[in-house]
């Protein structure tokens, strides 16, 4: 039997342009401690659906936290 994984908790991400420094750094650990909590959830099969969504989550959080990081660059670069 496949766990179902819950992606519906991760909607509604805040907008990373209107965040400071700090912000930024804090949102970064925890969608960083949310794709720890989906590698746990990974799904055996690699050929199934739930597989198919579980990789498409993990790599939404992935891109997320890039953007966070190139954000958190633009701040540093316009701020020293």
């Amino acid at each position: 039997m496949t766990d179902i994984i819950r992606f519906d908790q991760y909607a509604g991400e805040p907008d990373l342009d209107a965040m400071g420094r700090e912000a930024l750094r804090d949102y970064l650990k925890t969608v960083r401690a949310r794709i720890e909590e989906l590698d746990q959830q990974e799904p055996e099969d690699m050929e199934s659906e739930a597989y198919e969504v579980w990789g498409a989550r993990h790599e939404d959080l992935e891109d997320l936290a890039d953007e966070i990081r190139d954000r958190l660059d633009e701040l540093e670069d316009t701020h020293g």
